[in-house]
This record gives structure tokens, C-alpha cells and sequence, in this order.
């Protein structure tokens, strides 16, 4: 099993990458990924709140948005799926500000790319990369920062996630 520990993070001006490992094979890694966000995503971080978010989900396509259901069936979209290869790589549009508020125009959101690479039959390595931070405007650097932290806490979360599905040998 990973440790949160092994979350290896690199920054610069307007990008972070994040690699680590985890167990099982990289079809179960993606799935968790993209099927099990409810279950690993930081609920503080969503528009809803713990309380009354209802479901958080990707649809599972080029074109398809990542969303979140709150009170009374509330939908929030807050990015769209750019490049759906699974179990390889997974390229999305985080359409959420620095302000935490909503930005409809994907040329002015950043974007977060998501490798999923074998490495033997039971563990693979996830790649995922943050970038294009400079499209949030003056507040880039600060936001890149806040969220260098923000990934390593939903990284931990995934990585616990994935460590008790099948595939593990844990």
C-alpha cells in the first residue's frame, strides 16, 4: 500500500504535478478515479458542502462534464472531460476559480491531465498534472499554491480508496 508520504509533488509559476503509486491494476485505478469521486473527493471542497452534497460524477466521455448534485437535485457543472482514453489518460478543464466561483469559459479555466501507467500487474503509477494556472488571471500563483495542497489531500483520499477495491493484494 502507499503511503500518503509517497504523494511526490513538483511545482513551478503555473503548473504542479503530483506522482504516486498505487495498487492494482490501472483499469481499477482509472475507475476509481473517474466512477468514485463521491466516495474519495474532499466534500469541504465542493459548492453543496459535507451536508447536502448528493453526488459528485464525471460523464464518461469526450465532451462530458464533471458535476456535482447538491440540495433538491442542484446541479453544478465545474469542468469538462477534453480526452477520455481509458485506462491510460484522462484530460479535463477545472472550471472552478480562484474564487471558487464558477468559470463558463473553458479558454480561461486551467486544466488537469491524469496518467494512469502500469507499472506490473498490481500497482500503477499516476501522473496527474495541474496546469494553465496563468488562465485564472492575477490571482495564478496563489491559486496554484492553495491547490498544490488541495491535490495532495484529495491524492491521500484517492490513494485510500483505491487501496480497498479489487486488485489490491493488500
Amino acid at each position: 500500500m502507499t503511503d500518503p508520504a509517497d504523494i511526490r509533488q513538483d511545482v513551478d509559476r503555473f503548473s504542479l504535478r503530483c506522482s504516486l503509486l498505487v495498487p492494482g491494476a490501472a483499469e481499477h485505478a482509472f475507475a476509481v478515479f473517474t466512477d468514485e469521486l463521491t466516495d474519495w473527493w474532499v466534500t469541504e471542497y465542493t459548492w453543496s458542502g459535507p451536508d447536502a452534497l448528493a453526488e459528485l460524477g464525471m460523464e464518461p466521455r469526450a465532451g462530458g462534464m464533471l458535476y456535482e448534485i447538491g440540495p433538491y437535485g442542484f446541479r453544478a457543472d465545474w469542468g469538462r472531460v477534453l480526452t477520455w482514453d481509458p485506462p491510460r489518460r484522462l484530460v479535463f478543464v477545472w472550471q472552478i476559480g480562484p474564487d471558487r466561483a464558477p468559470v463558463p469559459d473553458p479558454a480561461r479555466a486551467s486544466e488537469v491531465e491524469v496518467l494512469f501507467l502500469p507499472e506490473g500487474p498490481e500497482r500503477t503509477r499516476v501522473e496527474l498534472e495541474h496546469r494553465h494556472f496563468d488562465r485564472h488571471g492575477e490571482a495564478a500563483e496563489g491559486y496554484r499554491k492553495a491547490l498544490t495542497a488541495g491535490w495532495h489531500e484529495l491524492l491521500t483520499r484517492y490513494v485510500a480508496t483505491v487501496s480497498r477495491g479489487p486488485g489490491t493484494s493488500a
